[in-house]
């Protein structure tokens, strides 16, 4: 398991980078003569960045930290994956809206810690649980002569 987890937080942190630098360059636009086309939008800028951040993250995960694990889905667990990545991304959302609506913080310091790094952190671990236990599988192994599970 421990390094399913590593290899698992190796695809997310490259997913991450690239959500997060997209919700920036949308919701705050680096500064780039005004470009910020999502401002006064940051939640519906989140959810774009991370749908992105989610193909790659899909990727990844199917090809290198569950390579070794079968899917238990007829389409390769492409729609658990989503699903279970829509659902779970309500949790740094709401960090992000509790941010911005409850406590009144709108910058970018604010937005990117409530987000990307208290919300991130608990998607994250949800997502890996959840994506774990329902979307791949385990490959059946030899032990003894018999058909054995290994895993949970």
């Amino acid at each position: 398991m421990a390094g399913e987890i590593w290899r698992y937080a190796a695809v997310g942190l490259g997913a991450t980078t690239v959500a997060v630098f997209l919700f920036n360059l949308l919701v705050h636009g680096f500064n780039i003569a005004n470009f910020a086309p999502l401002r006064d939008y940051p939640i519906f800028g989140y959810v774009i960045a991370n749908l992105v951040g989610a193909v790659i993250s899909y990727r990844g995960t199917r090809s290198w930290a569950f390579r070794h694990r079968d899917t238990r889905f007829a389409d390769g667990g492409r729609t658990a994956f989503v699903v279970i990545s829509v659902v779970t991304m309500a949790l740094p959302m709401a960090c992000l809206w509790i941010s911005r609506h409850g406590l009144g913080l709108d910058d970018p310091v604010s937005d990117n810690i409530s987000a990307n790094v208290i919300g991130l952190a608990l998607g994250n671990a949800a997502r890996f649980v959840l994506t774990r236990q329902y979307v791949f599988g385990l490959k059946p192994d030899l032990v003894d002569g018999d058909v054995a599970r290994t895993g949970p």
